[in-house]
C-alpha cells in the first residue's frame, strides 16, 4: 500500500522529511519488500538482455550492481536500479556496431560521465528539458521496444532499428511460429489481467507472466527457444574492451548512454519521491550513484543501469522503508544465479518478449499525453516520438527539442491584435510581446482602419523592440498626417513613451503590481496634451466623467477576469466569510488591503468605523451586524481603523458644528474618548492615531452588546478582530484590545481575536 505523500518539500530538493527508521526496526518491512523486488528483477533483467542481444548474464549483473551500488550510495532511498529499459534500443544498436565487449566499455565510460555531472551539481538542470520531449522520448523508446518484442513473439529475430522491425512484421505474421505466439500471448494476457486479480500485488506481474508462459510451454510441449546460460555464469563474464571506430562516434555513444540513463533515473527518482513520505531525493547524489553503478556494471560486463519507475513503485507498494530493500534484492539475485541458474533455462524467450512488449507499451502514458494536450504541447511530443521511431533516439530528441524551442519562441514573442469599431472611433488592443516577428501582422491589422478616424492604440505589452516601435510610430505619424487622430494608451508599461523619449526599455517587464482597478483615477486618466509627454491617454468614449471612464475600463479589462466568479456567486448566493467594518475614508480599500475578491467580505462603512452599542437610536449598524451573524453566518467580524482619520481628528480638535448630523453621529464615539483617557492606554503614537487604535478596541466591546454576537462568540463560532491600516506605510496592523495597542501582522496564528 502506498503511504501518504508528503507536502513538506518538492521532489528534487536537497531536503529530508525526518530521519529514516533505524535498520533493525525497518528490517521487518524491507526484507519482504526485497523478495518482491527480486522476483520482479529476474524476469525484467533477462528480458532486457534478450531484447538487446547481449549475453543474458549481463542483465543479471546490471540487477545486482544496480541494487547494491546504486542502492547503497543513491540519493533516493526507495529508488530501485537495474538493467535500463529505456536504453534497450540504444544498447542493441551499439552491440551490432561495436560488439558486446566494446558496449560494456561504453557503459563504463558513460558511468564516469554521470559521476562528473553529479559532482558538478547539474542533475536538476536535466529536469529543465521540456516534459513533452522527455515523455515523447520514453514513448518512442517504448514503441520501439514493443515492435522488436512483437517480432520475437511471432518467432523471428528483432532488428536494431524500428523501421527494420516494421519491415519484418508482414513476413513474420505470414509465417509465425505457433509455439512462440502461444507463449507470448499467455505472457501478454497475464501482464494485462494480473492487476485486476484480488491480492495480485503479492506476486509481481512480470514474474506471474513468465511463470504462466513457462508453464504453458512445458504443459503443451511447445517447441520454443529458451534462456541459454553458460554452465559457469560467473566464469563466463565478458570484460570490456576499447571500442574500435571513430573517436566522435564513440564519444557520441558514451554521451547518449549517459544522458538517457540519467534522464530515466532522475525522472524515476522524482516519480518515486511522490509515492512516499520518507526522506526526499538528493538528485545530484543520485546521479553520482547511478554513474558509479554504470561504471561497475560496465567493468563487470553488465548492461547499462538506470532507476526505473516500475521497480521503484513496486518497492514502495511492498512497504519498504529504507534502502536496505534495494540492496538486499541485489544480493538475492546473486544467490539465485549461483544456486538456481538452471531454473532460468526453462524460461521461453517468447515469455520474456511478451513481458517487455507490455512494458514498452506502458511507456506510452495516455494520461501524460492528455495533460500535454491540455497545455498545447502535443507537437514536440509527437515530433520526438516520430523522430525516435524513424531515425533513432538522439535524432528524435533533437527534433523534439527543436520543435519545443520554436514553440517557446513563438509564445514568448507572440502578440494578439484586436481591432474593433466603437461609437467614437476605433480601438486597437495589443497584448503580449511586440517584436519584429509580429510586425507584419500588426501593420496589416492597422491598415484595415479607415482613414480620418480617431484611433485608440491600447498597449498591454511587456516588451517592444525597435522594429515594433518604428512600425507603430511610422503608422501613427502617417495616419495623423492624413487627418486621423491616434492616442496611445499604455496599460502595462510605458514602452512607447520611453522609446519616444530616447530611453527605450531593454528587458521585459513583470506584470504590473498596480493594476488599474486598484490605481487612483488620477494615476492613469490624463486627457489633456499639456498634462504629460507626447503620448496622451485618450478620453474614453468621449465622456469626461472619471467614474464613467473607470466603468468603461472595468468592462474592457477587469470584467472578463471576474465574470466567472460573479456568475457563480449570482447563481449560488453570497456566502462571505467576514463582516468587515471600516471607515468611509476614500483611501481605505477593503478588498485591496485584504487581497480579497467578490463574495469574500460583507462590508459596512461609515464615518469613523463606529458600531453604536445595542439599544441606541441607530438601527442601521445593528441591522447589518445581525444580518451578517444570523443570516449570512460569518465566522469573523473585523473592525478596521486607519491613520490620518478625519473623524478621530474632529473628536480630538472639536471640528464639528453642534446640531449637525455629523456631530450627532460622532457622539457614538464618546466611549472611545473615555477609554482613550484611561492611564493604561499605550501612548507611543501621536494623539489622533492613538485615538484611532483605541476606537477600534472600543468597537469590539460594543459588538458584544448585541445578543447574537455575544452568543456566537461564546459558542466559538464567531471571533472579533481589530485592525489598523497605516495609510502612509500601506501596512496593516492588528489591534490588541486589552492594551489598546498595535501588533505587527506576522502569521495567521498571531491574529488577535476575542
Amino acid at each position: 500500500m502506498n503511504r501518504p505523500r508528503s507536502n513538506k518539500s518538492h521532489a528534487g530538493e536537497h531536503t529530508t522529511a525526518g530521519p529514516p527508521p533505524r535498520f533493525p526496526a525497518s528490517l521487518r518491512f524491507d526484507l519482504p519488500a526485497s523478495f518482491v523486488l527480486f522476483l520482479l528483477a529476474v524476469p525484467l533483467s533477462l528480458g532486457v538482455a534478450a531484447a538487446t542481444g547481449a549475453p543474458l548474464i549481463s542483465g543479471l549483473i546490471a540487477a545486482v550492481v544496480g541494487g547494491v551500488v546504486a542502492g547503497l550510495f543513491g540519493g533516493t532511498p526507495l529508488q530501485v536500479s537495474g538493467a535500463a529499459t529505456g536504453l534497450i534500443v540504444v544498447t542493441a544498436g551499439l552491440i551490432l556496431k561495436y560488439g558486446w565487449a566494446a558496449t560494456a566499455a561504453i557503459t563504463l565510460a558513460a558511468g564516469l560521465v554521470q559521476i562528473v555531472l553529479g559532482v558538478t551539481r547539474v542533475a536538476r538542470l536535466a529536469l529543465s528539458l521540456s516534459p513533452a520531449v522527455v515523455h515523447g522520448m520514453l514513448a518512442g523508446i517504448g514503441l520501439s521496444i514493443a515492435l522488436g518484442q512483437l517480432v520475437i513473439v511471432l518467432g523471428g529475430h528483432a532488428h536494431a532499428t524500428t523501421l527494420a522491425n516494421l519491415a519484418e512484421l508482414p513476413a513474420e505474421l505470414h509465417s509465425s511460429h505457433f509455439g512462440s505466439v502461444v507463449v507470448g500471448a499467455v505472457a501478454v494476457a497475464v501482464m494485462l489481467m494480473w492487476p485486476r486479480i484480488p491480492r495480485s500485488a503479492l506476486v509481481p506481474a512480470p514474474l506471474a507472466a513468465v511463470l504462466a508462459g513457462t508453464t504453458a510451454a512445458i504443459a503443451l510441449r511447445l517447441d520454443v527457444s529458451t534462456v541459454d546460460l553458460p554452465d559457469a555464469p560467473l566464469a563466463d563474464i565478458v570484460l570490456p574492451r576499447v571500442p574500435e571506430g571513430s573517436v566522435g562516434g564513440v564519444a557520441l555513444a558514451v554521451l547518449t548512454v549517459a544522458l538517457v540513463a540519467s534522464m530515466e533515473s532522475l525522472l524515476s527518482a522524482v516519480a518515486v519521491d511522490k509515492l512516499h513520505d520518507g526522506p526526499r531525493a538528493d538528485l545530484d547524489r543520485e546521479l553520482v550513484a547511478q554513474g558509479a553503478a554504470n561504471a561497475v556494471s560496465g567493468a563487470l560486463g553488465g548492461l547499462p543501469v538506470s532507476g526505473g519507475i516500475i521497480r521503484g513503485s513496486a518497492n514502495v507498494a511492498a512497504g519498504a522503508r529504507t534502502r536496505a530493500s534495494t540492496v538486499l534484492h541485489g544480493l538475492w539475485v546473486v544467490v539465485f544465479v549461483v544456486a538456481l541458474g538452471g531454473v532460468l533455462e526453462l524460461i521461453p524467450l517468447a515469455a520474456l518478449a511478451g513481458v517487455l512488449l507490455v512494458v514498452g507499451l506502458r511507456l506510452v502514458n495516455r494520461d501524460r499525453v492528455r495533460k500535454l494536450a491540455q497545455h498545447g504541447e502535443v507537437a514536440p511530443y509527437v515530433g520526438t516520438v516520430a523522430g525516435v521511431l524513424a531515425f533513432g533516439l538522439v535524432e528524435g530528441v533533437l527534433i523534439g527539442m527543436a520543435i519545443a524551442v520554436l514553440r517557446a519562441l513563438y509564445r514568448l514573442t507572440h502578440s494578439s491584435v484586436r481591432v474593433e469599431e466603437e461609437t467614437d472611433g476605433w480601438r486597437v488592443s495589443i497584448r503580449g510581446s511586440l517584436v519584429f516577428l509580429g510586425v507584419g501582422r500588426l501593420v496589416r491589422e492597422l491598415r484595415r482602419i479607415p482613414l480620418g478616424k480617431r484611433v485608440v492604440l491600447e498597449l498591454h505589452i511587456d516588451f517592444m523592440d525597435h522594429a515594433a516601435f518604428e512600425a507603430i510610430d511610422d503608422w501613427r505619424g502617417g495616419y495623423q498626417r492624413l487627418g486621423g487622430q491616434v492616442d496611445v494608451d499604455e496599460v502595462h508599461d510605458t514602452w512607447f513613451r520611453k522609446a519616444i523619449g530616447g530611453k527605450p526599455g531593454l528587458r521585459k517587464t513583470p506584470p504590473s503590481p498596480l493594476p488599474r482597478w486598484f490605481a487612483p483615477w488620477s494615476h492613469w486618466q490624463r486627457t489633456r496634451p499639456g498634462d504629460g509627454p507626447d503620448v496622451v491617454l485618450p478620453t474614453q468614449r468621449g465622456d469626461a466623467d472619471p467614474m464613467i471612464r473607470g466603468m468603461h475600463e472595468f468592462e474592457r479589462n477587469s470584467a472578463p477576469l471576474v465574470r466567472p466568479f460573479l456568475a457563480d456567486l449570482a447563481a449560488r448566493g453570497q456566502r462571505p466569510q467576514q463582516l468587515f467594518i471600516t471607515c468611509a475614508d476614500s483611501r481605505v480599500v477593503p478588498n485591496l488591503i485584504t487581497s480579497s475578491g467578490p463574495g469574500d467580505l460583507f462590508c459596512v462603512r461609515n464615518i469613523g468605523n463606529l458600531v453604536p452599542a445595542a439599544g441606541t437610536d441607530d438601527d442601521s449598524m445593528g441591522a447589518a451586524v445581525e444580518y451578517a451573524v444570523d443570516v449570512l453566518g460569518v465566522g469573523t467580524i473585523a473592525v478596521c481603523g486607519h491613520s490620518h482619520c478625519g473623524a478621530m481628528s474632529a473628536l480630538v480638535n472639536g471640528g464639528t458644528r453642534p446640531g449637525t448630523a455629523l456631530n450627532s453621529w460622532l457622539r457614538h464615539a464618546d466611549p472611545s474618548l473615555i477609554r482613550f483617557h484611561d492611564p493604561n492606554t499605550a501612548g507611543d503614537l501621536p494623539v489622533v492615531e492613538r485615538l484611532s487604535v483605541t476606537n477600534v478596541a472600543q468597537q469590539l466591546d460594543n459588538l458584544l452588546t448585541y445578543p447574537s454576537v455575544r452568543e456566537a462568540v461564546s459558542a466559538g463560532t464567531l471571533r472579533l478582530v481589530g485592525m489598523y491600516f497605516d495609510i502612509s506605510e500601506a501596512r496593516v496592523y492588528l489591534v490588541d484590545p486589552d492594551r489598546n495597542a498595535l501588533e505587527p501582522l506576522r502569521t495567521p496564528a498571531s491574529r488577535q481575536s476575542r
